[in-house]
């Protein structure tokens, strides 16, 4: 316990430092919430209000934006032979990567903080009760610790911080195909079936009716698909890790 606090404080230091990280994941879903309020919100009539529409997707798009960067950290551990130093001591796999994930989930909690400040400015006036609102958060929280632990091990078999980077393409791109930004029913049909079969799409749709008041229709495929995640990247980021810094 006292090895994976040491590395937990570490890897906050380190995220801390990074200003431009920091700074980034908070304001690129801020300014891309901006971007879909005031300039396609206009056009976007299939919902009453698009604003409340809207913040769910962008809160889970900033979630897995900001999870996606562990594995440009971990990756960068991994070339610069911090993992080497590590090896000459009493350190676990399971305590270096902790403190990468425990960081990303620090990162979130204040760009997923930022993001509802300023969504609460643009008129965002979620209905939710207190208990509502505990449960979006700890459903973003399971989401954001399964994508931290399957983006670390992404990082450990990357075999530079930039091929890591693209993880955060691939996690910034998948929320547009789901039900993010506007309704599914509205989409091509062939697209609608990529829609409403992806593991983004529950978790918007459970979170976002928790927010708004609605039923929630797919509660049980959200939790499902980020604790299965869960359980399967934990394990297997581990192995990676272990497999590779004894070579």
């Amino acid at each position: 316990m006292t090895v994976t606090l040491t590395l937990v404080g570490r890897s906050v230091r380190l995220s801390r430092r990074n200003l431009d990280l920091v700074i980034m994941s908070i304001v690129l879903p801020v300014m891309m919430m901006a971007l879909f309020v005031y300039v396609f919100g206009g056009a976007v009539t299939a919902v009453e209000s698009y604003v409340n529409y809207v913040v769910p997707g962008i809160l889970v798009l900033c979630t897995g934006y900001g999870a996606s960067s562990t594995a440009m950290a971990v990756a960068d551990d991994m070339g610069r032979g911090v993992v080497d130093r590590f090896r000459s001591m009493p350190i676990s796999a399971f305590a270096v990567l902790t403190g990468h994930v425990t960081a990303s989930v620090a990162r979130n909690a204040v760009a997923t903080s930022a993001v509802v400040f300023a969504a609460l400015l643009m008129g965002f006036r979620p209905p939710a009760s207190p208990v509502a609102w505990v449960l979006a958060m700890g459903l973003l929280l399971i989401y954001v610790l399964a994508l931290s632990w399957l983006t670390a091990g992404f990082g450990v078999v990357a075999r530079s911080v930039e091929s890591a980077s693209m993880f955060g393409f691939f996690m910034l791109f998948l929320p547009y195909l789901s039900s993010a930004f506007v309704p599914v029913s509205t989409m091509p049909p062939w697209l609608r079936v990529v829609s409403e079969h992806q593991p983004v799409t529950p978790v918007i749709e459970t979170v976002r009716a928790l927010l708004t008041g609605s039923p929630v229709t797919s509660g049980w495929l959200a939790p499902a698909w980020s604790g299965g995640l869960l359980v399967v990247a934990f394990p297997l980021a581990v192995w990676l890790f272990r497999r590779i810094s004894q070579r």
